[in-house]
């Protein structure tokens, strides 16, 4: 079974881009100064309100891979490793090149992928007239299209969610946030043309949740589906 690992970065627009309808709404529940700097962060999670910066595809079979960013320059180049192929566009290149990419595997693995990556990557993807190429939300409780190690490792919701800096610390895993980045700084670092920060930060939760896939399939999923065939 050929298999990848995915992650996305994604940025929001800005307040005062939204007609005055739309601020009201997004705004609706904010309060005070606090809550609408809230308001305003949270944007990020929202296709609807927030763009694609970053993709980056690891094979955990082989790891390599390919890390897809936005720039305001064109930009192709390899990790000192070689492993890692990356390139620059606009959010309409990012997307048609994950969806051409994708198109080629059977297995998806992701963390939270089911309830962010997935659902956000499916609206842009409309909202810019991309046609999608595989079904990244199947039936939510077969691991062998879309591996979402979030809802794997809590049991569908029987237990507390972690993120995955602290699974990646639980298991033993370098997490992406040791190097002092974290998604909280995806706008400063996107204002300042730090393109390239970008796409590695993106590569690393990728490489991560790549490690913690090999540690759940070694140690949880082998068991499980033996239990199931005896």
């Amino acid at each position: 079974m050929s298999r990848i690992v995915f992650d996305i970065e994604t940025l929001g627009y800005k307040l005062e881009t939204f007609d005055q309808e739309q601020q009201d709404y997004l705004l609706k529940f904010a309060e005070g100064y606090e809550g609408i700097e809230e308001a305003k962060q949270k944007l990020s999670l929202y296709a609807l309100t927030a763009q694609v910066i970053s993709i980056a595809i690891v094979n955990p079979d082989t790891g390599q891979g390919k890390v897809l960013f936005q720039s305001d320059t064109k930009e192709e180049y390899y990790s000192d490793d070689n492993k890692f192929k990356f390139e620059s566009g606009d959010e309409k290149f990012i997307l048609s090149e994950f969806w051409n990419i994708l198109k080629s595997y059977d297995q998806f693995i992701t963390f939270n992928g089911r309830g962010f990556d997935a659902p956000f990557l499916i609206l842009r993807s409309a909202i810019l007239s991309i046609p999608t190429t595989k079904n990244l939300m199947p039936y939510r409780y077969d691991h062998k299209t879309h591996c979402d190690l979030l809802e794997q490792l809590t049991f569908f919701g029987a237990t507390r969610k972690f993120n995955l800096d602290f699974f990646c610390k639980a298991f033993g895993i370098e997490s992406p946030k040791s190097h002092g980045v974290t998604g909280l700084d995806m706008r400063q670092l996107f204002e300042e043309k730090r393109f390239r920060e970008i796409a590695s930060y993106c590569l690393g939760d990728t490489l991560a949740t790549a490690s913690l896939f090999k540690s759940f399939e070694e140690n949880i999923l082998g068991f499980q589906t033996t239990s199931h065939q005896k």
